[in-house]
């Protein structure tokens, strides 16, 4: 079963992390998130990852009486934002959960675990 995994990371963080010259805890996270992401890899267990832009660069579409309307900027104003998304393909919810916790371990923020809807979905 595929499995969305949402990163979510405060702005401030953000902006410390993606600066010109991130920190060396940055660094040494991002580099063993990495080795995890090789494992995964290794495993057959990991389909897709990366990273998101800056959310002051996205753009958000909706729908309004006045019809469809786009607007600079992320759909809410948020503390937390999305930073990252991965997808992984695993056995089921429970070997999610285990990936996710080796995640927030090594970069400290929240991930929300998704069920990708398909084939071999269950509610």
């Amino acid at each position: 079963m595929k499995y969305l995994l949402l990163g979510y990371t405060p702005t401030t963080a953000w902006d410390a992390a993606t600066a010109d010259t991130p920190s060396a805890e940055a660094l040494a996270a991002f580099a063993t998130y990495q080795r995890l992401e090789q494992e995964l890899i290794a495993a057959g267990e990991f389909v897709a990852s990366e990273g998101l832009g800056h959310p002051v660069v996205s753009t958000t579409v909706r729908r309004t009486a006045d019809g469809v309307v786009a607007t600079d900027g992320p759909f809410a104003e948020l503390k937390e934002v999305l930073a990252s998304f991965a997808v992984i393909e695993v056995t089921g919810h429970e070997r999610a959960v285990e990936i996710a916790a080796r995640i927030v371990e090594v970069l400290g923020e929240p991930i929300e675990i998704r069920p990708i809807m398909g084939a071999d979905f269950t509610a």
